[in-house]
């Protein structure tokens, strides 16, 4: 029998319904209600937030990189200034696939897989997005042509012509004044990334290193307005950049090519300097190097042969040179003997060719092993006799002797604005217990008197040693920049100047150097022969090398890098000093024979004029008397050279 069919119930169907319509209706207002709330906090709450990051899509701010200052010497001839170079760039944003980008790059200009690297190396480094990169430098008129004409090819690839640093005077002053090159990952991590956006180079060396702020200047922007594709469309807003400071130095051009002219192809060193004022005039180091090498990046090749060079081209002898100063410091220990009564001008001292402690047997040689029989303090330095200057050794004492000469500013730094200035080392006996644990022999008391032992100077401080007794102790410290922006740079470390218990000490020391140079017995007489002003110098001739006892110096048994090295120090006019001049000249032998005319040339193309006669600034304000022995002397010793 057939089911019967149940009628539909109406009102619980009509329920259902109305409860279905009802949880539609709340899920709907839930979601539009949960939309509305998050459009008001994206469009209201975080409205500034979102509308930087929607501008930053469009508008970037791009840095100007300043102008550096330029460098001139005392007479405005220019030594370091920027010349414009056109430069390959590449803006990653902008690249796409730069990876893909350069390869075509190295296609298109024939490089080699070096450059394919170096460009790798240039990406790494830090960087601000959308801030182009610079690749390449010094692109030629091929090289730009080609670029242009591949551009559909290469996306982010640009030709922006930038600042870059140059030296005209080549390598001239290298070591003076320096160079600058590429910014390395150290130095990125230290200097302020915001002041050196843009800028691809930073000083190294020299004078660039050191006043590197004072040259740099400061950074300008321009905030830009981009399309999708990164190409500016408009500038919004533009800062100027500051230019660096341009900086004077006190060295002279004309001076500086005399003096690698008297030194010629020999390794060494020459400094001069004002004593009145301190200016470094000239400050030579050979040889030398052509600094522009460095400032867009050397090549390996290059830079290998500068560094692996036995001649040691990128050395700075001048400021880093540690040489045993020889007998070019008895001036100094003859001032440390008047003045602590350890001697007198008219004691003397007997020179049979040695010298020998009391109680031991071992014979301290004078250079003239024949001796100069009694010698007082005028004869001592006359004649550079290692005897007399042993006994005043030895009479002061290592102590005395240390703090004497320490107050000349040997085994010090000495300089207000070199960067690369190496201390020296004066010794001593708490030195000798700290770094050899071993006791002070009086034996090198004796050998530090005469220059040489553990002693180690720059000829930049034989120069200053030699610029204070000219000076008569005031100290001036030894710079190179004369203005830095227009204003003169300040000592904020001065050395106190030295005060000796006679002021006539400073004029005997004078007196004797003086005979050096003009008496007939003058160790040095030959270098002065026909001058036109008085000269007060002091030669010095310090082993390399050392030899035995009883053995004697044999040039021709010596590898001539291992032969004596030539040094002088000198200063004219000696009545009225207005040049220094320190000679260091390696393996040279003789200081007197060598470096001696070194010295002389160089004074002689300050102090005379272009037709060969003294200027008139620099004659003698007071005219020489027969009371004086010294001015008394013969212009023009006839004599054969020692």
């Amino acid at each position: 029998m057939p089911q019967p069919i149940p009628l539909k119930d109406h009102e619980n169907e009509k329920r259902l319904v109305n409860r279905r319509l009802i949880a539609c209706a709340v899920f709907v207002l839930a979601l539009s209600l949960a939309l509305v709330g998050r459009l008001y906090f994206l469009q209201v709450i975080e409205f500034a937030y979102h509308s930087t990051i929607s501008e930053n899509n469009r508008v970037h701010v791009l840095p100007i990189p300043p102008e550096r200052g330029i460098i001139y010497d005392r007479n405005g001839v220019v030594l370091a200034t920027n010349r414009p170079s056109f430069n390959m760039t590449l803006t990653r944003e902008r690249a796409g696939d730069y990876r893909k980008v350069l390869d075509e790059v190295v296609q298109i200009l024939s490089l080699t897989d070096d450059d394919r690297k170096q460009f790798d190396k240039e990406l790494k480094r830090v960087r601000h997005p959308f801030e182009p990169v610079t690749l390449m430098y010094e692109l030629t008129e091929e090289q730009i042509a080609k670029i242009a004409v591949n551009q559909y090819l290469l996306p982010g690839i640009d030709v922006e012509a930038q600042f870059v640093r140059e030296y005209p005077m080549g390598a001239h002053f290298a070591h003076s004044v320096g160079y600058v090159g590429r910014i390395n990952e150290k130095e990125s991590k230290t200097l302020d990334q915001t002041e050196y956006r843009g800028t691809q180079s930073v000083g190294k060396t020299g004078i660039e290193r050191f006043y590197e702020a004072e040259l740099h200047g400061h950074v300008g922007y321009e905030e830009v307005e981009t399309n999708a594709q990164g190409r500016v469309m408009r500038v919004l807003r533009h800062t100027d950049p500051v230019p660096g400071k341009n900086i004077v130095l006190s060295l002279d051009s004309h001076l500086q090519q005399a003096a690698e002219d008297a030194l010629g192809d020999r390794r060494g060193s020459v400094v001069c300097i004002d004593p009145d004022t301190g200016e470094v005039l000239a400050m030579v180091s050979k040889p030398a190097f052509d600094p522009n090498l460095f400032v867009t990046g050397i090549s390996f090749k290059q830079y290998a042969a500068l560094r692996d060079s036995i001649d040691r081209p990128l050395f700075n002898r001048a400021l880093r040179g540690l040489y045993a100063p020889g007998s070019t410091i008895k001036p100094e220990v003859a001032i440390a003997g008047l003045d602590s009564g350890a001697t007198t001008a008219q004691s003397r001292v007997f020179d049979p060719g040695y010298y020998e402690l009391p109680n031991y047997d071992h014979k301290y040689r004078n250079w003239n092993h024949s001796g100069d029989g009694w010698v007082d303090m005028d004869a001592a330095i006359m004649r550079s006799n290692d005897t007399y200057f042993y006994d005043l050794a030895h009479k002061l004492g290592v102590d005395r002797l240390h703090d004497y000469l320490t107050k000349f500013g040997l085994g010090q730094k000495v300089s207000m604005d070199m960067y690369e200035e190496a201390p020296g080392l004066m010794p001593s006996p708490a030195w000798k217990r700290a770094t050899r644990r071993q006791a002070w022999f009086p034996g090198e008391t004796l050998i530090l008197g005469i220059g040489q032992g553990y002693m180690q100077v720059t000829p930049l401080q034989l120069a200053q040693a030699t610029s204070l007794i000219a000076a008569k102790g005031v100290w001036r410290r030894p710079h190179l920049a004369d203005t830095v922006g227009g204003v003169a740079p300040v000592d904020e470390n001065p050395m106190p100047n030295i005060v000796l218990r006679n002021n006539q000490y400073w004029e005997q020391v004078n007196h004797g150097m003086q005979l050096v140079m003009h008496d007939p017995r003058g160790i040095a007489r030959a270098a002065a022969q026909g001058a036109q002003y008085r000269i007060a110098g002091k030669s010095g001739t310090a082993q390399v090398v050392a030899i035995k006892q009883g053995e004697r110096y044999n040039r021709l048994k010596t590898l001539e890098r291992n032969r004596d090295n030539a040094l002088f120090v000198g200063f004219a006019p000696a009545e009225h000093p207005k040049i220094v001049v320190s000679v260091m000249i390696e393996n040279g032998e003789a200081g007197g024979r060598v470096a001696g005319p070194v010295v002389r040339q160089i004074m002689d193309a300050w102090l005379l004029d272009q037709n060969g006669h003294l200027k008139p600034e620099y004659a003698n304000p007071t005219p020489p008397t027969k009371a004086d022995p010294v001015a008394a002397a013969p212009a023009h010793p006839k004599h054969t050279p020692v």
